[in-house]
């Protein structure tokens, strides 16, 4: 008997696809053979997530789109093509995500390396630091956004975890942080000592001083009393990183693969990252082995004798 979903799931795709292309046509105005273009690569790619499973927009993880790109490599596809799939894709998720189709966009983070296997971006050790400096503590928001950059960077988190931590989740004499993750599994996480630093100076004052006379469970907080948000941590994160000089787009992900990439970058054990990421299948990680092989072949490019 097939399951009730998936005799209606299917549908769900068609109509995130349907008001996407109308988005496209009336809002952006795109020409016929442009949108016929979107429509082609948009269709084979929900045809693909329908063969695996993955019947609504909501359920897709960037694991799943770095798995339909890397399959468009294997079977041949030109660089300019696999970068127009990822152009369509990147576009369909945006706007599920600003739509309320999808509470997150697994895409943001995904990039395209010259060769023509996607690999995620990630931040140099010195664009790290550069952005990290950017607020200023001494302010409320300040102390807040340097914690949750720091937190971030220092644990690895995805953004939709650091955003929903309560303040329970936070073992100062542990050093660690308890996360709930996908699927609503915990895993504990440890957390440097800047990272605690940053996190005792916005939990003295900064963060009350954010609530007012208001309570609240979250960890992280707005002036208004409320969670903070993805999309604010996603504009925050963004203003940082213009101010820091950062010349290519930094989203919460490119954090996320950052910590990830240097901890392997350093000796890092895989299973060690794979714990740490949440990921249930050590497959996942090891893309982080390939941003690692194409650092080392650009630096050996660069040899005397390469």
């Amino acid at each position: 008997m097939i399951a009730a979903e998936s005799l209606q799931a299917p549908s769900l795709l068609d109509e995130a696809l349907d008001r996407y292309l109308a988005h496209l046509r009336v809002e952006r105005g795109l020409l016929p053979a442009t949108l016929e273009s979107y429509a082609r690569d948009l269709r084979e790619y929900l045809d693909w997530l329908a063969a695996q499973g993955l019947f609504r927009l909501a359920l897709v993880t960037e694991p799943a789109v770095l798995q339909h790109l890397g399959a468009l490599q294997q079977r041949g596809l030109s660089r300019a093509s696999q970068a127009r799939h990822l152009a369509a894709l990147r576009g369909l998720h945006k706007f599920a995500c600003a739509e309320g189709i999808a509470p997150l966009d697994p895409s943001e983070g995904v990039g395209a390396t010259r060769g023509s296997r996607p690999l995620p971006n990630f931040l140099s050790v010195d664009e790290v630091d550069r952005l990290l400096s950017q607020p200023d503590a001494r302010t409320a928001q300040g102390a807040r956004d340097q914690a949750m950059l720091e937190v971030l960077y220092a644990s690895g988190l995805r953004v939709s975890e650091l955003v929903a931590l309560p303040l329970s989740a936070i073992d100062p004499r542990g050093g660690v942080v308890r996360v709930r993750g996908k699927g609503g599994k915990e895993r504990i996480v440890p957390v440097g000592e800047r990272a605690r630093a940053c996190l005792s100076t916005y939990l003295s004052s900064a963060r009350q001083r954010l609530l007012g006379l208001r309570r609240s469970p979250d960890l992280f907080v707005t002036p208004r009393g409320g969670r903070m948000t993805r999309q604010g941590f996603w504009k925050l994160i963004g203003r940082h990183a213009r101010a820091a000089g950062i010349a290519q787009r930094v989203y919460p992900h490119s954090l996320r693969h950052s910590f990830a990439t240097h901890l392997l970058e350093r000796g890092a054990d895989l299973r060690a990252v794979q714990a740490m990421l949440g990921h249930a299948d050590i497959a996942t990680t090891q893309i982080y082995t390939h941003v690692d092989r194409a650092r080392l072949k650009a630096v050996i490019a660069k040899h005397p004798r390469a």
